[in-house]
């Protein structure tokens, strides 16, 4: 026999729910307002200083050569003379400076003059452009202070453990005194000593790029500019807390404003609760079940019957219409869930295909002011992200280093893999080593810590670029297809050596060959002839050569299109199976002219 469970009179409840509801919602209220307020003040403070942060920055870079002038102001500080607040267009020492530079280096524009201009300029010069572009920036430094009222703002170079600050710039307010007494603007070379919250601050910001720090009455704001020598260089600012009061005064009175607004919509919603649930309670329970019959829309019909307390005849009435429309909402919620999931995926792979974008050489013209050679690459991935990839990067002024490789597998696996291998290659090869030295040593390093038993296989060649003369390994890869001046292309049948990290200790061959001006290199992935077409038909090396020879003698950026155009002709509307990727060099000799 069941027992009886006890019946409440249902004003009770109302009157008892109404208490709790504005005991609870005022409680919430008082701290959510409170934490809001407190979270609102560091956030724009921070974006604040972040902005004027920015700003400061973008001042000391658009001068190409800041970092060679943040060294040599940091080195001949004692030796420079310099004008704090230049007055543009009154005659200032800084005017005939610039004037006395534009006239010895003409056709030069001051402010954007590249350190290696500058190295190419006599020692007296160098001192007097150094000069000129401090009175500059320091003008903009000071107008950026007094625009955004900043109690101090600086630059200021430091070396690990940050024992001492060395003062590059300083903004100042008008009439400012410039010296290195407390309180005064301090000018270049001033060395203060660093207090130890100050030290805590600077290594926060040199390894989070910027910190926000509460010294006592002021709020500290370090971000990180650059690194030269073993200097690290830091741009700060200081607030006084007046602004924060200010701000948490208007959150307080923000926060007065919601609760007033809570209590007024705590009121009606009281009002509305007591007349539905005490009046026309039977009728909701009806209608519900009426909707629920005829539509199936079990979420309306939860929703409307949430108000609904149980422990009393209708509140057991309203349990059993909701336990209807349980599975229902059990198997929305999970369709909810997949979905969602799964827009998550779909997110991570754009993402990440973005991110292999960024790693592979993208910008063209790669070496505008390198007229000896052309060189253009492309990837097709055949999945969100790929696992082949292509390099090219000088290694010195008189070499060019060229990469295309295909990862094992397809996918995200392959696509981590490809960036890890990626990286040793071109750190190899920047040591200056022959390709077959870099290969075998690219090997050791993927067989050391490869579980997956993943591989990698690889071209790789360097050119001497005074002399055309190339020098290539190849770890397994596809053979590369060569014109040289007036030929057509055609593969050469290098020897192939074992992939990389199948197997280790193992040691490349290399082989040489003089390009002629003219000469064009093309390398490829075997996503080139292993398209397939609808019936499984592939596209060979055959038609990839009289693709290229197609217009032999066309840029490396159109022979490229002229590939990709025969392999899309080819397999038409067939599925994409394998990575798609490409490069083409053309060399055009050391003494080709604009």
């Amino acid at each position: 026999m069941h027992k009886k469970k006890r019946r409440f009179s249902i004003i009770l409840e109302v009157a008892v729910l109404f208490l709790i509801s504005v005991l609870t919602i005022g409680f919430l209220t008082q701290a959510s307002e409170r934490r809001r307020s407190d979270s609102n003040v560091v956030k724009q403070t921070e974006q604040r200083a972040s902005q004027i942060g920015e700003e400061v920055r973008m001042a000391v870079e658009e001068y190409p050569a800041y970092k060679w002038l943040l060294r040599y102001w940091y080195t001949h500080a004692d030796e420079l003379d310099i004008e704090y607040d230049v007055e543009y267009g009154s005659g200032t020492e800084t005017e005939k400076k610039a004037q006395l530079m534009e006239e010895r280096h003409s056709g030069y524009q001051l402010k954007y003059l590249t350190e290696a201009e500058l190295r190419l300029m006599p020692k007296e010069d160098q001192k007097l452009y150094a000069e000129i572009a401090y009175s500059w920036l320091i003008t903009r430094i000071n107008e950026i202070k007094r625009a955004y009222h900043i109690d101090f703002l600086f630059c200021v170079a430091s070396r690990d453990p940050f024992d001492t600050q060395f003062f590059l710039f300083s903004g100042a307010e008008e009439d400012s005194v410039r010296g290195t007494e407390y309180a005064q603007v301090y000018p270049l070379g001033h060395v203060v000593t660093v207090a130890d919250s100050q030290k805590v601050a600077m290594k926060k910001a040199r390894r989070d790029m910027s910190y926000l720090a509460d010294a006592g009455i002021y709020v500290d704001y370090y971000t990180y500019l650059c690194s030269f020598d073993s200097n690290t260089v830091f741009l700060g600012m200081t607030y006084s807390l007046a602004d924060l009061r200010s701000m948490a005064e208007s959150q307080a009175r923000t926060a007065i404003l919601y609760a007033v607004l809570n209590q007024l919509a705590l009121s009606l919603l009281c009002l509305i609760f007591v007349y539905y649930f005490v009046l026309r309670p039977l009728k909701g329970v009806q209608s519900n079940i009426r909707l629920y019959r005829k539509t199936k829309d079990s979420s309306t019909v939860t929703h409307n019957l949430e108000g609904i307390r149980p422990r009393n005849e209708i509140g057991q009435l309203s349990e059993d219409v909701s336990d209807l429309a349980a599975e229902m909402d059990d198997y929305m919620g999970r369709i909810r869930t997949i979905t969602a999931e799964k827009e998550r995926i779909t997110t991570e792979l754009a993402l990440a295909s973005r991110i292999q974008e960024d790693v592979l050489p993208n910008s063209f013209p790669a070496f505008p002011d390198r007229k000896e050679f052309d060189i253009y690459a492309s990837m097709t991935p055949a999945k969100e992200v790929g696992g082949d990839f292509y390099d090219f990067f000088l290694i010195d002024e008189d070499h060019l280093c060229m990469v295309i490789a295909d990862v094992s597998g397809k996918g995200v696996p392959a696509a981590l893999f490809m960036m890890a291998s990626k990286i040793i290659l071109a750190n190899n090869a920047m040591m200056g080593k022959t390709p077959a030295q870099i290969l075998m040593d690219t090997n050791t390093a993927i067989c050391a810590n490869n579980r997956e038993e993943m591989f990698v296989t690889c071209w790789l060649g360097i050119l001497e670029i005074s002399s055309g003369k190339l020098t290539a390994a190849n770890a397994g890869h596809e053979y590369p297809s060569v014109k040289q001046a007036g030929a057509a292309f055609e593969l050469v049948k290098d020897k192939h050596g074992f992939v990389l990290g199948g197997m280790d200790g193992l040691r490349y061959k290399e082989y040489e060959m003089i390009l002629t001006p003219g000469a064009k290199l093309f390398v490829y992935t075997d996503g080139v002839p292993e398209a397939t077409d609808a019936d499984n038909g592939m596209f060979g090396t055959d038609r990839m050569i009289a693709a290229l020879n197609e217009n032999p003698e066309a840029a490396p950026e159109q022979i490229l299109k002229n590939v990709h155009a025969a392999v899309k002709e080819f397999v038409k509307d067939a599925e994409q199976f394998d990575d798609l990727t490409m490069l083409c060099m053309e060399y055009k000799g050391k003494g080709v002219m604009e």
